[in-house]
């Protein structure tokens, strides 16, 4: 809505001329028939000034063209930047100066391509990556965002494990909420509920899709989910199957869902190729529902393949990179794939050792060690609706990472 109103007086009615006042000094009469025609001149004159005078001014808005709102002039209409209305109703990037042109090659003819200008994704270092175009800034909440440690385990631990686990450093956790290539697909234990629990102990969620992998994955294990003749068609379906499993359990627009790509054979181009075309679709569906499409994969081959696709300016790529490199301690902003600028600032996650015992309040799990400056996910589930936990009787001390 315009800001400016017009002044006064161009909306005030125009006063009617008074007619001439008598003169102060009588004089003789003039004939009655010769007042008449002064009276009629008069009146005429009147009615001349009514009829020329502007309407009253009145409150209104301006009209919308026939073919909606979008198509009204912008700012750079001739009614000046004052008429230029003060809401987007584009997604936020998508006139941004590093937005890039349509992908003539892209499957998907309706993805969007702009570029997000939020400075906290990496739209500006992670060529492609865009805002949904269902929906405008107002409906999507900013992403939460978490800098410290975090686990990996391959199931959900128990509710009573994870108050038990408060005492350990960590402040956030990976759950595999989805796919058919999880290695622990039966998760008993996560549930809304759960979320919800967990989520208000105040531990961060890190929501891990497991779904199909590359041709040439190294795992045996996983030859049996390998990608199809099909990436494309496979990948949108499988970043709905995503988006809809994490709604299921209370996870919210705006949060990351960070698809596993689990360690492949370099220098198969082939393969690559597909992989790329899997992960781009997924990337673009997830995105399209709101979503932030992660990444998750070994650093010398998913995750460098990615940075070279970055870096030749490819389109629809992962907002957030989580890289395995398993040296023992956390190098988040030193890893050698990847340029300094690459996937910052808040993308990044560094799995810098794996398969490793702790124990915390007298409990142990086998977990995957983590650094990270990254978004989590947003829990819509009420905290009313979080199952009591009992807190347990005593804490068992443990060395600590």
């Amino acid at each position: 809505m315009s800001t400016r109103t017009p002044p006064a007086s161009e909306g005030a009615p125009a006063l009617v001329p008074a007619p001439p006042s008598a003169p102060t000094r009588p004089r003789s009469a003039p004939p009655p028939g010769a007042r008449a025609v002064v009276a009629a001149v008069l009146v005429a004159l009147a009615g001349t000034a009514l009829l020329n005078a502007p309407p009253p001014a009145t409150a209104r808005t301006a009209p919308e063209s026939a073919a909606g709102p979008e198509s009204a002039a912008g700012p750079e209409s001739a009614a000046g930047p004052e008429s230029a209305t003060t809401r987007s109703l584009t997604p936020s990037g998508s006139t941004a100066p590093g937005s890039t042109a349509p992908d003539p090659t892209a499957a998907d003819p309706t993805a969007p391509d702009s570029t997000s200008a939020d400075s906290t994704t990496p739209g500006s270092t992670t060529p492609g990556s865009t805002t949904p175009d269902s929906a405008t800034p107002d409906l999507l909440a900013a992403p939460v965002h978490f800098a410290g440690k975090a686990f990996d385990t391959c199931e959900a631990p128990s509710l009573t494990v994870m108050k038990a686990w408060l005492a350990s450093p960590y402040g956030a956790v990976g759950i595999y909420f989805g796919g058919r290539g999880r290695g622990c697909p039966v998760q008993k234990e996560l549930t809304p509920s759960w979320v919800a629990s967990a989520h208000a102990m105040g531990w961060r969620l890190l929501p891990l899709f497991v779904g199909s992998q590359a041709p040439c994955v190294d795992s045996l294990a996983k030859r049996k989910y390998a990608i199809g003749s099909t990436p494309v068609t496979q990948g949108t379906k499988e970043g709905g199957d995503a988006v809809r499993a994490a709604k299921a359990l209370g996870i919210g627009t705006s949060s990351p869902l960070y698809l596993d790509i689990e360690a492949y054979q370099r220098g198969d181009t082939n393969c690559a190729a597909t992989t790329l075309s899997f992960v781009r679709a997924w990337n673009r569906e997830v995105r399209r529902l709101g979503y932030l499409p992660g990444f998750y994969s070994s650093a010398d081959t998913g995750v460098r393949d990615m940075e070279t696709q970055r870096r030749a300016g490819t389109k629809d790529l992962p907002e957030v990179m989580w890289f395995a490199r398993w040296r023992g301690q956390p190098a988040l902003l030193t890893e050698s794939v990847l340029q300094p600028q690459a996937w910052t600032p808040h993308a990044r996650i560094h799995q810098y050792s794996g398969n490793v015992t702790e124990t915390y309040g007298g409990r142990t799990l086998a977990i995957d060690r983590n650094a990270m400056d990254a978004p989590v996910a947003r829990v819509t589930a009420p905290a009313r609706f979080a199952a009591r936990v009992p807190v347990p009787l005593s804490f068992v001390a443990s060395q600590r990472p």
